[in-house]
C-alpha cells in the first residue's frame, strides 16, 4: 500500500505541473497586458505601466513567470492582484470557506439522496418508482443551473416565503441550504442514476443467489453483499465531483449573491486578475488530485479483491 500511494504521489507532480501551466498561460500569455487592461482608456505613461510590471514580475520572459510563481507558491504566496495590491492568499481566504461550506452541503446532499433514490428505484427495475426516478433525473439533467436555481428561488422564497431569497454577507449554514440543493440537483441525478443501474445489474449476480440461499438476512444481503459491489462507480464519480462542486458554483453563487470563489473567480475574469483566476484553479486541482487517491485507496474498502501491490 504504501509503494502505491507513493507511485500515485509521484505521478500527480506532472499532472500538477500540466494543469497550472495551462492555465498560466491562459491567463498572462494570451490575453494580452494585464497592467495596460487596468488603466482601461485612461493615458498612463508608459514608464508607470513599465514600473509595474516589474515590481509584478510581469516583465520577465513567461517561462520565467512561471518558475517564480511554483516558486512562492510552496512558500504560500499566492502573488497578489493587480488592483488592488492585496496578497491573493487573503482574498482566497476571505471566500474559500463559504465555498467549500456549500460544497459540503451540496455533497452530503448528493451522497443521501441520490444514493438513496438509486437502491430504491435499482430494487425493483423497471417499476412505477423507477421509471418515475428516470424522469425526474432525466428533468434536473436537462434544466441548465440557472433556470432550476431561479425557479426554486421563486417558489421557495417569494411564493412560500420560507426562505431569504438571497443570501447574507456572512451565511449562516441555514441560508446555504437551497443553493446547495440547486448546485447539488445535477450530480444527485448522475449518482441517482449510476446507483439504479449498478444496484439492478449486481442483484441478478452469482453471488447474490448465492447469499440469498445460504438464508443471509435481507439486510446482509442489500447491505453488505449488494452494496460493496454496487457502489464502485458511484465512489468513482463522487470522487471527482467533489472539485467540480467547488469549481462548478459560479452561476448558484452568482443566483443567491454568495461571495465565494465563483463571484471570486467571475469578477477576477472581469478585471484581469490573473494571479488570482490562476491561485483559485491551482487549489481546485490539489482537491481534484487529493479526491482521486481517495478514491483509488478506497477500492480495497469496498472490494476486498482489490490490493495494491
Amino acid at each position: 500500500m504504501g509503494r502505491y500511494v507513493a507511485r500515485r504521489l509521484l505521478q500527480m507532480i506532472p499532472v500538477f505541473l500540466g494543469s497550472t501551466l495551462l492555465v498560466f498561460l491562459m491567463m498572462y500569455a494570451l490575453p494580452g497586458d494585464p497592467v495596460r487592461a487596468l488603466a482601461g482608456e485612461q493615458h498612463v505613461d508608459a514608464s508607470q505601466i513599465a514600473a509595474m510590471k516589474a515590481s509584478l514580475g510581469l516583465d520577465k520572459p513567461i517561462w520565467l513567470q512561471y518558475l517564480n510563481y511554483l516558486g512562492n507558491l510552496f512558500q504560500g504566496d499566492f502573488g497578489q492582484q493587480i488592483g488592488t495590491q492585496r496578497p491573493v492568499a487573503e482574498v482566497i481566504s476571505e471566500a474559500y470557506p463559504i465555498t467549500v461550506r456549500l460544497a459540503i452541503f451540496a455533497f452530503v446532499f448528493t451522497v443521501v439522496a441520490g444514493i438513496s433514490l438509486g437502491i430504491i428505484a435499482g430494487l425493483k427495475a423497471e417499476s412505477i418508482r423507477d421509471r418515475g426516478l428516470l424522469g425526474l433525473t432525466l428533468v434536473l439533467i436537462s434544466m441548465p443551473s440557472f433556470v432550476l436555481g431561479f425557479l426554486v428561488q421563486y417558489f421557495v422564497a417569494f411564493e412560500l416565503g420560507i426562505a431569504k431569497p438571497n443570501v447574507s454577507l456572512e451565511p449562516t449554514n441555514g441560508e446555504l441550504i437551497m443553493p446547495a440543493i440547486v448546485l447539488a440537483s445535477l450530480s444527485l441525478a448522475y449518482v441517482a442514476r449510476l446507483t439504479r443501474t449498478s444496484v439492478a445489474e449486481n442483484i441478478r449476480a452469482d453471488y447474490m443467489r448465492t447469499a440469498v440461499a445460504k438464508g443471509l438476512p435481507r439486510r446482509r444481503v442489500i447491505g453488505v453483499h449488494l452494496m460493496r459491489n454496487s457502489l464502485i462507480p458511484v465512489v468513482t464519480f463522487l470522487g471527482t465531483d467533489i472539485g467540480a462542486l467547488m469549481g462548478g458554483a459560479i452561476v448558484t453563487e452568482g443566483i443567491f449573491n454568495i461571495k465565494g470563489v465563483g463571484s471570486l473567480v467571475f469578477e477576477a475574469l472581469k478585471k484581469r486578475e490573473g494571479a488570482t483566476v490562476v491561485g483559485v484553479v491551482t487549489l481546485l486541482v490539489v482537491v481534484y488530485l487529493v479526491c482521486s487517491l481517495l478514491v483509488d485507496l478506497l477500492y480495497a474498502v469496498l472490494d476486498p479483491r482489490i490490493r495494491y501491490a
